[in-house]
């Protein structure tokens, strides 16, 4: 393959992943916080893919600075990027974008009216209203937005569930009938590797074929973990307080986030390879592995 592949982000989770299953061969990475876009040589590259974020709302964090990275920093690479005269200019977003999931109204999808409610979907929708202004027929902006991504030396959230199964074999975790979409970190260089070859502008939506509800997604981790727990129903006054008291913790493991990405699949006619049980699979694998080279 001959594209030209520069990732904006060395070292990144996705990024690690792209490189390593990606169908292109031609890629590079580059640390934004080793050097400044004016000084990268835009034309060496035909795509920028752009996954310099700060990904995770924290009350550390102040909100000028997810403004600072997660817009004012992509709108100056992507600035850079098309006067260089890169082709095609690929954002990571997020789900996060659309606000406060209500389940009532059912999946979100790529047409869903985006009410951020944190300074991270804030900063990632602004800088997508910057980027798409930007759009030309010489300059393509593809948006993708994603739910959780997990995978082989996954960390965060994912990570934190992953020890959890691992070290407790009593959960509170029982009859849990959420649902929650995911994007495994392949199926993702999937959906990239496809939206390259076609060069297809828009927003995108890239997630596994279906949701799973925390008690499936326990149990699956624990199969493969080939380990036994014991799921209990937790109370509902229980979990009500809980999403009281800690709210994100309780809406993680209980509240549901759902996505449709049909109209994504439809325009690039694709399905994602992995399915969902291998996907976590191969996680728990990549978890065991690392076990056992820091014991």
């Amino acid at each position: 393959m001959n594209n030209r592949i520069l990732i904006t982000g060395a070292g990144s989770f996705v990024g690690r992943n792209f490189m390593q299953y990606a169908k292109y061969d031609n890629i590079a990475e580059i640390s934004l916080f080793e050097i400044k876009p004016q000084d990268i040589d835009f034309t060496l590259y035909d795509t920028v893919i752009h996954l310099v974020a700060i990904v995770h709302q924290s009350k550390r964090i102040h909100e000028e600075e997810y403004f600072k990275v997660n817009r004012d920093l992509c709108i100056e690479v992507a600035e850079c990027a098309k006067k260089a005269g890169v082709k095609q200019f690929i954002f990571l977003s997020t789900v996060k974008v659309y606000g406060e999931y209500n389940p009532d109204s059912g999946p979100w999808d790529e047409d869903s009216e985006c009410l951020p409610d944190d300074s991270y979907g804030k900063s990632k929708y602004e800088a997508e209203i910057a980027l798409r202004k930007m759009e030309s027929s010489d300059f393509v902006v593809s948006i993708i937005r994603t739910p959780l991504v997990y995978g082989e030396g996954v960390k965060a959230n994912m990570l934190s569930i992953l020890k959890l199964v691992d070290r407790f074999p009593i959960l509170p975790l029982d009859n849990v009938r959420n649902k929650r979409s995911f994007t495994s970190a392949e199926n993702l260089v999937a959906f990239i590797d496809r939206i390259i070859d076609r060069r297809a502008s828009g927003i995108f939506i890239a997630m596994d074929e279906k949701p799973l509800s925390t008690t499936e997604l326990v149990n699956l981790i624990s199969r493969y973990l080939n380990r036994k727990i014991y799921l209990i129903k937790m109370p509902e006054l229980f979990v009500r307080l809980g999403k009281y008291l800690i709210p994100k913790i309780f809406d993680r493991l209980y509240g549901s986030f759902e996505m449709d990405n049909s109209k994504t699949l439809r325009m690039l006619d694709f399905n994602p390879p992995l399915s969902t049980e291998e996907g976590i699979q191969k996680m728990v694998v990549s978890y065991i592995e690392s076990k056992k080279r820091e014991a």
